[in-house]
């Protein structure tokens, strides 16, 4: 829905009073300016939609069009244009992104049932359940951004129905990008707001759809609203870079004979940057003026094994900087993205970042899950789309856990969040937020799992619940059952503890450890049941110094020392965290080893 245009409209809102929200002069201006009857409006969408889709009906995008044309009439943009360019330019958007035809009639009519007297059930009526679907799915998601209550619950709304169908997220995607090219008219503050909204979940979603054609759009929009003064700056440099093409221009001349020569067939090309990028590597590097990587795009046509083979031809040529390389191939991105980068030493000693994939590779970086739209296949033949989507389904699984809306919101972003790692349990590959500890690993592998989780061992250590987890670790998960703390799995001592809440960074973990409370808040945890869990969490903490305990002298001298009247009580204090089990484990071993 249009940022700019009136909210939630009510049914038959009169002309004269949207009329009379836009200067006279302004809608005179902006009427003139308007293409007269002769022209049409739609060729330009059909144009770009039949050279993606040749076969395509356009007839059925200008019967949308006269309907949503008819339902907008004599409504304006606050820039003053009617407010019919708003969705056409949508349409065109996702016409340019390769959508069928399907998407660009729900495009053209997705502001229609919220902004008009159209209804849902007219619409169902006039072109089918799919794009009612559609429709339904977008309407009314801006006023996320105008309201707490709202916000959650329309974002939730889309996430659900984005579970049917995942066009109505690339609606969402190409409506916003069109109101952030449109932003000007708009206060600073309002900008400000829009762009940062827009950063904080549009930009990340269109990330996690793999979709980085609208993404560096969306990126550069952000940076324009936020950082005005940088974007003009990188603007300026990116316009301005003296002997850049022509350095570049050679470098891809002498990579191509380097492939030839170990007979690898790839087109290479020049893989500009967006301003967005430039900016971040620009803080990232703390430097005062852009900093600026040239960089190039290895396509080879072929299997995916000569992508390595593209790889050698590229290191055997030009010297390759050490720590620069990057396997996307055999570990892909969250998002599905493959390919291999690299950074060399290239002419006059200048770093070269190089991509290298293969041409289904390249569509799909570009694309993401809107390839299958762009490049049907036969039927069965989609589940790359499907397991790009692995991550929409644990959010539909999660959201049904919690009827909080702001907390599912928050969630959200946080799952959004574009920093996550991978890591390895039971032969598996996860991904996880950044910071994630073995706690949150555990409830990725089941809820069951993360109730019972008593430690963990990373990359053959054991290692506390609260260790941060680093990309690439391999992560071992003890629970009762599995016979390392003698505790009886049927005990009420079983389940998660209160201060994971503390450390677990991942939506999923936080909302089963708050389900788990919820429903075991009565009747609480026994004496005898703490004795036993502390007793095992001492343990625990022992094995951490490769110690243990043949029986409960040591540790009974240690509650009298430390001013417990008896062992029991020193045994609820450290399950009811009143002290800290390493701090146990460190004063017995002292106690210990002066004894010996």
């Amino acid at each position: 829905m249009d940022l700019d245009a009136g909210r939630g409209a009510v049914l038959g809102r009169a002309l004269s009073t949207k009329q009379s929200e836009i200067p006279l002069t302004r809608r005179l201006r902006s009427l003139l300016s308007w293409p007269s009857s002769d022209d049409d409006p739609v060729a330009r969408l059909a144009r770009a939609h039949r050279g993606v889709h040749p076969s395509a009906d356009t007839a059925v995008l200008r019967r949308s069009y006269a309907i949503a044309d008819n339902m907008h009439r004599g409504q304006f943009r606050k820039s003053g244009e009617p407010y019919i360019t708003h969705p056409l330019a949508v349409a065109q958007i996702c016409a340019e992104l390769g959508m069928d035809t399907t998407t660009l009639v729900a495009a053209l009519l997705h502001d229609t049932v919220e902004d008009t007297q159209y209804t849902l059930q007219a619409l169902d009526d006039d072109f089918g359940p799919e794009v009612a679907h559609l429709v339904d799915g977008v309407t009314k998601f801006d006023k996320a951004f105008y309201g707490k209550a709202a916000e959650a619950e329309t974002i939730r709304k889309m996430i659900v129905a984005a579970g049917k169908d995942v066009r109505v997220l690339i609606i969402k995607l190409a409506d916003r990008l069109h109101n952030m090219r449109t932003l000007d008219a708009r206060s600073p503050a309002s900008r400000a707001r829009i762009a940062r909204a827009t950063q904080d979940v549009l930009v990340p979603l269109c990330d996690r759809l793999g979709i980085q054609a609208l993404k560096r759009d969306l990126d550069d929009t952000v940076l324009l609203h936020l950082e005005p003064e940088a974007h003009a700056q990188i603007k300026q440099h990116v316009e301005h870079r003296p002997g850049w093409n022509e350095y570049l221009a050679h470098f891809v001349a002498q990579a191509k004979v380097a492939l030839r020569h170990h007979r690898v067939t790839a087109s290479v090309a020049v893989r500009d940057r967006h301003l967005y990028s430039i900016w971040k590597d620009t803080v990232a590097q703390r430097s005062p003026v852009p900093h600026d990587l040239p960089r190039i795009a290895v396509v080879v046509d072929g299997p995916d094994t000569d992508c390595y083979a593209a790889l050698g031809a590229i290191h055997g040529r030009w010297r390759p900087v050490a720590g620069r390389f990057k396997d996307f191939i055999a570990s892909p991105k969250n998002n599905l993205y493959r390919s291999l980068h690299t950074t060399v030493v290239g002419p006059d000693e200048r770093p070269v970042e190089v991509l290298i994939r293969t041409e289904t590779m390249h569509r799909s970086a570009e694309y993401g899950v809107a390839e299958q739209f762009r490049f049907p296949r036969a039927d069965g033949e989609r589940e790359s789309g499907a397991d790009q989507l692995g991550w929409l389904r644990r959010v539909l699984d999660w959201q049904q856990e919690t009827a909080d809306s702001a907390q599912f919101l928050e969630s959200l972003r946080c799952d959004l969040s574009e920093s996550q790692i991978q890591v390895f349990s039971n032969g598996r590959q996860l991904v996880l937020p950044a910071g994630s500890t073995p706690v949150d690993l555990a409830y990725e592998l089941g809820s069951d799992k993360g109730d019972h989780c008593l430690a963990a061992k990373i990359n053959g250590r054991l290692a506390p619940l609260s260790s941060q987890l680093d990309d690439g670790d391999v992560v071992e998960i003890f629970t009762e059952s599995d016979g390392h703390a003698h505790i009886d799995a049927t005990s009420a001592a079983a389940g998660p503890r209160r201060e994971w809440l503390g450390f677990v960074k991942s939506p999923h973990a936080q909302m089963q450890i708050n389900r788990w409370f919820a429903e075991h808040e009565e009747p609480g945890i026994s004496i005898t049941d703490k004795v036993r869990l502390g007793r095992a969490t001492i343990g625990l903490a022992l094995r951490k110094h490769d110690r243990g305990l043949a029986n409960d002298a040591p540790l009974r001298r240690l509650a009298g020392e430390m001013g417990y009247p008896d062992l029991e009580t020193m045994l609820v204090a450290v399950v009811d965290r009143a002290i800290e089990p390493d701090q146990v484990v460190e004063q017995l071993i002292d106690l210990v080893d002066k004894r010996n």
